[in-house]
């Protein structure tokens, strides 16, 4: 068992990060932030260097459009249900995958597109702006991806949840597994 001394910057936010679901600040997130964060998110590690990501941003001007939009495509029992739902983040970042029709692309690509949304919300959280990764049922309903302008081949990948939030409330940490439960060592038979 190693025993770590000191704890590097990055392990550090690795650590503290938390998903972010509710009690956002009124503050608005600028798309110019959204934009640097994806600066750097963008350095994820894809396959072939593919790039085969695209994204969707929803600013807090057009969230209650969009709320409305989104509730419109549920059954009418479930409209203001869902309408509250999407009313609650200040912003959302909704990131396609290209797909690829054979499978190993496809995984490598949604590899890519799960280390970049990873990397997106590492910097956020240094930033204080909470992100939940969102992956409802919604995001595979054809009228949602009409709204959105998905196109024929690509899937939605998920919607980011984004909004600031008090540095002094996050949410509990969970404390993993550990390590040498997961790990077991090769044996040649």
């Amino acid at each position: 068992m190693t025993t770590r001394t000191v704890q590097t910057p990055i392990a550090k936010v690795i650590r503290e990060r938390r998903s972010i679901k509710t009690g956002y600040l009124e503050e608005d997130v600028p798309k110019e932030l959204v934009m640097e964060l994806l600066e750097d998110a963008v350095w994820a590690p894809n396959h072939g260097l593919r790039e085969p990501w695209r994204f969707v941003f929803v600013s807090g001007e057009e969230k209650d459009a969009f709320a409305e939009e989104m509730a419109s495509t549920f059954p009418l029992d479930m409209r203001e249900n869902r309408r509250n739902y999407f009313s609650d983040p200040k912003a959302f970042l909704i990131v396609l995958m290209k797909e690829d029709p054979r499978q190993k692309q496809w995984e490598e690509n949604f590899g890519a597109v799960s280390c970049l949304i990873h990397n997106f919300q590492l910097l956020a959280w240094e930033k204080r702006l909470g992100v939940v990764w969102k992956t409802n049922p919604h995001i595979y309903d054809p009228k949602v991806r009409e709204k959105i302008g998905a196109a024929p081949d690509e899937k939605i990948a998920g919607f980011l949840h984004l909004g600031f939030f008090d540095p002094a409330e996050p949410p509990k940490r969970r404390q993993p597994t550990p390590v040498s439960e997961l790990v077991t060592d090769y044996q040649s038979k």
